[in-house]
């Protein structure tokens, strides 16, 4: 009999819980469970959530443990597999990364530029403290990391814990991948062979083929040339106006190199002036998140509740929630698939820092990942990485030696901030806006 399999969802309390819970229960045939716990250190929010699926999975699935908990020994005892979506300060914190680098001309966004290097310094320690829980209590188990902003967290992850069984992701690619599909009239990113070279959030496909190896990207090409990503179908959570306006810039993005796909992010860095100027700086992505999402999922779960039963319920499933699935099972059952990580680089791009934590296929199986070889970049972006894999480093250095100076530094070299002068501006604001999260800066 196949082995099953006992899970503990770090953030628990998250609005993408049901989602993975909903696509978990989709694969037990694939990927059998025993127990699913969540874990949260807010049990108000989680406790709405917990209480959800507890009805769910007593409906449909009572064979399977479920429990939530804020304790961590209870969370984390007798575990194989840890997925990790934290977001530490939750959403009045994201307001602050979006809305303070607008005060001072600087677009704010979750994982880029200032915003992405405010929550990044309070993700380090929210991660390793997730790590540390999974190291005493299951010791043999897997951490898959998608918590973000996923770049700066590998390369604390990769400085702080190298030895651990970490594997970071992140589920953006494999959006991108549900829309290339569809542009070719295939319905799964599975059904693509890939290559694909970057940092999180920052990178680019090389080769699309489909699996009897017929080359699919002059037909993606001429489809992202003219309409960017915008109407393809992709996983269902990125259809607020924002994404839809980043789907489309994807054109002009690929236009800075049409020998390859890239990824959506890249708008950030190549058109920070047309993101800010279509920003509403009294609401930001946030705003939207809060409206929609955070508003359904609560509203789901608060009725499901009220009504002791999830009888008519369908739980919306996610992209990243099946990427979670099958690499949680190539790890356990050593399937040899091939997935995007986040690792670090040690040659896989020869012309790139071997210390960067880069983004590149890998094949999973049960002893972790094997790098495929992305060979050569060329310079423009090998230039653009590494402006961008500094800032990261220098974050995290920043976070290790509580120094002033080193993320003054990082905030400087990012290419959506303009100058020193408006990085140290940005850097006093976000200080002061995150005393209760940041290590002491000196």
């Amino acid at each position: 009999m196949a082995n099953k399999y006992s899970i503990v969802i770090a953030g628990g309390g998250s609005t993408f819980t049901p989602g993975i819970i909903g696509m978990l229960l989709d694969n037990l045939d694939k990927f059998p469970i025993r127990s699913i716990k969540l874990y949260d250190n807010d049990e108000e929010r989680q406790a709405k959530i917990g209480g959800a699926m507890e009805i769910i999975l007593k409906e449909r699935h009572p064979e399977i443990n479920f429990q939530y908990t804020t304790d961590p020994k209870e969370g984390f005892t007798d575990v194989d597999f840890v997925l990790a979506q934290l977001r530490v300060g939750k959403y009045d914190m994201r307001d602050k990364d979006e809305k303070i680098p607008l005060k001072h001309g600087v677009f704010g966004q979750e994982t880029c530029g200032p915003g992405g290097i405010a929550y990044g310094m309070r993700s380090i320690g929210g991660v390793l403290e997730i790590i540390d829980y999974m190291e005493e209590y299951s010791p043999d188990a897997w951490m898959l990391n998608y918590s973000n902003p996923a770049a700066i967290v590998a390369e604390a992850t990769r400085r702080l814990k190298p030895d651990s069984k970490v594997i970071n992701i992140c589920d953006m690619p494999i959006d991108l991948m549900y829309k290339m599909a569809d542009m070719v009239g295939l319905k799964e990113w599975q059904e693509l062979d890939f290559s694909y070279y970057g940092l999180n959030h920052f990178g680019w496909f090389t080769a699309i083929k489909d699996k009897e190896g017929n080359d699919l990207l002059p037909q993606i090409k001429e489809h992202v040339s003219k309409t960017g990503f915008a109407d393809g179908i992709g996983s269902g959570q990125h259809i607020e106006e924002s994404w839809m306006e980043t789907f489309t810039k994807a054109k002009d993005v690929y236009a800075l190199d049409p020998e390859t796909i890239p990824n959506t992010y890249l708008k950030y860095y190549f058109y920070p002036d047309f993101v800010l100027e279509h920003t509403d700086p009294n609401h930001t992505r946030v705003d939207e998140v809060r409206e929609h999402r955070e508003k359904d999922v609560f509203s789901m779960c608060q009725s499901i509740i009220d009504a002791g039963t999830a009888k008519d319920v369908e739980i919306e499933l996610d992209a990243h929630a099946t990427y979670i699935v099958d690499l949680a099972r190539a790890l356990a059952e050593n399937t040899k698939e091939r997935f995007l990580l986040i690792v670090p680089n040690e040659g896989a791009v020869p012309n790139f820092d071997p210390t960067a934590m880069v983004e590149i296929p890998c094949l999973v199986g049960k002893d972790g990942f094997e790098k495929i070889n992305q060979g050569y970049i060329p310079q423009f972006q090998k230039g653009l990485m590494e402006q961008q894999v500094s800032v990261e480093k220098l974050v995290v250095e920043a976070w290790i030696e509580g120094s002033y100076l080193k993320l003054w530094q990082a905030l400087t070299l990012s290419k959506t901030v303009p100058s020193a002068k408006v990085a140290k501006a940005i850097l006093d604001d976000l200080i002061e806006a995150n005393k209760e999260y940041w290590p002491e800066l000196n």
